[in-house]
């Protein structure tokens, strides 16, 4: 019976070692980390497993290794009784979920998370941009957000109590102060960009550019959008599209229940983390949400079955 989607995590979900159990445990994986290590210039293997912290969260290495260490754990639970009826990703894990999708080349993947990562990194070093979580319900954040003198909004719907809003630095922090008065928490990110809002035009534009290079093909498996919150149904410019992606809000809320209202009932988060996990839990009733990231949550989700 296909009940099962398959969840890809973003950026942030990196830690140093991601992967390495998997790998142990699939040996034939290790094709990933040398096709992405080929494109990308530099060991992809020893990112994942020899970087600390820091050196690991750069967004040129975070990016590539992520989608790396989620394809390893993807082709992982490919070894079980798991018939897929949908793959989604939050922002960066779209990538993934095309690749599993069948919509891209695992080489087309990281040829795109290459493109987009520079192009990220670039424009991030060029604003003065910041990004916070609002513990809060997402219709009193617009409203404070419209009220907020500076650009500030919206940009990752992540669940019923949490939205993530980014923009210029000044009004974010001035938000926060807003927040704050009404007791309500806010986090901040630890970046320096206004990751899926307009100022990251130049990045957009540049991504558009590299896509415009790859083949795409129709997925095999139902692809669920950030953007539009629901099945991507029309895939005819997924160069435009991936542009739009990158200055657009994650609607994932919207896109969780849209899955769910498909027959899904499973949902399985692949590689690094359980940040998705999480939001899955704080969305959505009556499921069965996993993680897979290492050898006991393979052999967890592999014993419920």
């Amino acid at each position: 019976m296909k009940d099962t989607c398959f969840l890809f995590a973003g950026q942030g979900s990196q830690y140093p070692g991601m992967g390495r159990e998997l790998l142990e445990l699939f040996p034939r994986t290790e094709q990933i980390l040398k096709a992405g290590s080929d494109i990308l210039g530099f060991d992809l293997k020893k990112a994942c497993f020899e970087y600390d912290a820091e050196a690991l969260s750069q967004t040129e290495v975070s990016q590539p290794a992520i989608l790396a260490v989620s394809l390893i754990s993807w082709e992982a639970l490919r070894t079980l009784e798991l018939e897929p009826a949908a793959c989604a990703g939050h922002s960066l894990g779209e990538y993934a979920a095309m690749t599993a999708a069948g919509m891209i080349s695992l080489e087309d993947a990281f040829r795109l998370i290459k493109a987009r990562a520079h192009a990220m990194g670039l424009c991030a070093r060029t604003q003065d941009g910041a990004m916070c979580a609002v513990m809060a319900d997402a219709e009193e954040i617009e409203k404070v957000c419209a009220e907020t003198e500076g650009f500030v909004t919206p940009v990752n719907y992540n669940s019923p109590a949490q939205t993530v809003v980014a923009g210029e630095r000044t009004a974010v922090e001035a938000l926060m102060e807003t927040f704050a008065g009404l007791g309500k928490r806010c986090v901040r990110l630890a970046v320096s960009a206004a990751f899926h809002t307009k100022l990251m035009e130049p990045a957009a534009a540049e991504l558009r550019e590299a896509a415009a290079k790859v083949s795409f093909r129709q997925p095999e498996i139902p692809f669920y959008s950030n953007v539009t919150g629901a099945l991507l149904t029309d895939c005819a410019d997924m160069p435009g599209y991936l542009a739009r992606h990158l200055v657009s809000p994650v609607r994932f809320v919207e896109e969780l229940r849209a899955i769910q209202s498909a027959g899904c009932v499973r949902y399985v988060e692949c590689g690094p983390g359980k940040v998705l996990t999480g939001l899955v839990r704080k969305t959505l009733e009556d499921v069965q949400p996993f993680n897979v990231e290492n050898a006991k949550t393979f052999e967890k989700l592999r014993s419920a079955l």
